[in-house]
């Protein structure tokens, strides 16, 4: 163990959930306990330039921060450059007032740019620093020949050639057929940073030491980006049973129960989102955006992904249903009113015949699924996971109508649904961002239909002044659409049921029954 050096990055990868702010009290236990363990380096942040956004202390590491730590820390301290927002002629500006106070400079490398940030460590080299190379995307390199092809040029400019596993994506094999490469090219320590998105993290860097890496990452808790990373307490518990490494455990304890509340407010980790970016070698705030969308499964997710691994545009297409016009539409909604009123509506509904009725969620598919009239449910993200529930044994008799080809989370219609599955041609009335969503499905066949009177149901919107995140996106996008549909087409929707929403007419069902 001797020949390897431990480095701690908890405040650096650990604020991307904190914005790199932590409270000094926790700074302070972190150094005093840090001192104690068998770490090498600790990474405090990143020496950046003015970003738009806000960063906290540890997002630009001011010099007065570093001085006090410096002071109280007996370890080897790094900062992180970030090679996409610096240049070589930033280098003097951004590292001249912390030259003493820091020991090493990381830059964080696309392997694209390796050639940009060789340059940049030249300045940093003449600096008096040492150089650490962050290289990300482990997982695509062996796509890369050119890349390593150029590793030789960090030659007696790199200290450390580190291996990140930007998308916790690798495996031990990769692990040993990647260091066979490296260590023919490079001529510096090796070092490996895993992220814990299959959990893979602690036998990846078990893997690496044990063929020839001899830096290795790690955080407190595992706290950092997405997934996070190895946790520090678990190396330094596995090392001191099968490495023989001296640790102090109560120390290890204390540091760990430090983070606990951080842990307990931002509750990193892995989870099935960052299991499939995994994976796939997707970045992970792609996989999140997709999972915090009301609309998609994880059905659609991995679908999603397999057709851009397999570079298709769809995985699927079906036939364009020609819509038999219809005078009257009544386009049911997800809000309590179309069960509230479910009687009502019935009545309404038998006594304007003919009718077609356009479920844009199944939510009350049942409720409503015994009228004879034509029925047709938008099949979108995960309507087809709470259509099939409802089905049961039943055979599907209804229409159901898919966003128009390309789908950009792919299609994924159960076999049961087929034969009756048919798609839109187009979305006319809006634009592209909302053409998975049901309501503009489902507005758009009561335009095909050449509905004259086009009703509405259950579209009740959110009562109160605070809204979660998703009811404040499905408002936003329901009052754009309807807003759209009608200036488009110059037509008026006629709400049944009480509606928050803005611009609808406004009629009672129970008017005229």
């Amino acid at each position: 163990m001797d020949k390897c050096n431990l480095l701690d990055c908890t405040l650096r990868d650990g604020g991307y959930y904190t914005n790199w702010d932590f409270e000094d009290d926790i700074v302070k236990k972190y150094i005093e306990i840090t001192n104690i363990l068998p770490i090498n380096y600790i990474e405090l942040g990143y020496r950046s330039k003015p970003q738009t956004n806000y960063l906290g202390k540890f997002g630009y590491s001011p010099s007065f921060e570093l001085q006090q730590i410096r002071e109280q820390s007996c370890k080897k301290i790094a900062i992180m450059l970030n090679e996409k927002d610096t240049n070589a002629n930033d280098i003097k500006e951004l590292l001249s007032p912390v030259i003493g106070l820091i020991d090493m400079v990381r830059i964080a490398v696309a392997p694209e740019n390796l050639d940009k940030s060789i340059l940049l460590a030249e300045s940093i080299k003449q600096l008096g620093f040492e150089v650490g190379f962050n290289v990300m995307y482990m997982s695509k390199w062996m796509a890369n020949d050119a890349f390593f092809s150029k590793l030789y040029k960090i030659n007696k400019i790199a200290d450390i050639f580190n291996m990140v596993d930007s998308y916790g994506s690798i495996f031990p094999k990769q692990i040993i057929e990647i260091l066979q490469i490296v260590k023919k090219e490079v001529t510096c320590s090796i070092g490996f940073h895993g992220h814990n998105n299959l959990e893979m993290a602690l036998i990846n860097t078990l893997t690496a030491m044990d063929n020839g890496a001899n830096s290795i990452d790690a955080t407190i808790s595992g706290m950092g980006r997405g997934a996070g990373n190895l946790k520090t307490e678990l190396l330094l518990t596995c090392l001191n049973k099968h490495y023989d490494l001296e640790v102090d455990f109560n120390a290890l304890g204390e540091i760990v129960s430090t983070f606990t509340e951080l842990h307990k407010q931002y509750k990193w980790g892995t989870n099935l989102p960052y299991m499939i970016s995994g994976a796939n070698s997707m970045p992970q705030k792609d996989i999140m955006d997709m999972a915090n969308n009301r609309l998609f499964s994880f059905n659609n997710i991995v679908r999603a992904v397999s057709n851009k691994k397999e570079k298709l545009a769809d995985n699927d297409k079906f036939s364009i249903f020609d819509f038999p016009p219809c005078e009257n539409v009544l386009i049911i909604g997800g809000g309590h009113s179309a069960v509230a009123h479910i009687k009502g509506v019935k009545a309404f509904i038998q006594k304007n015949k003919p009718f077609a009725i356009v479920f844009a969620t199944t939510r009350y598919f049942n409720f409503y699924r015994p009228l004879d009239d034509r029925q047709y449910v938008c099949l979108t993200g995960t309507e087809e996971k709470r259509l099939m529930k409802q089905l049961n044994d039943d055979t599907f008799e209804e229409i159901a109508i898919l966003p128009p080809y390309p789908r950009k989370m792919g299609t994924d219609v159960p076999k049961k649904l087929h034969n009756n599955t048919f798609e839109l041609n187009s979305i006319d009335f809006t634009d592209k961002r909302y053409f998975d969503s049901c309501t503009a499905i489902a507005l758009q066949i009561a335009r095909q239909a050449q509905a004259k009177n086009i009703y509405l149901i259950g579209y009740d919107g959110y009562v109160g002044s605070v809204l979660s995140e998703k009811e404040h996106d499905l408002t936003v996008e329901n009052q754009t659409l309807f807003n759209d549909f009608q200036n488009y087409y110059n037509t008026t929707l006629t709400s049944l049921t009480p509606t928050l929403y803005g611009g609808l007419e406004i009629k009672s069902l129970y008017q005229n029954l």
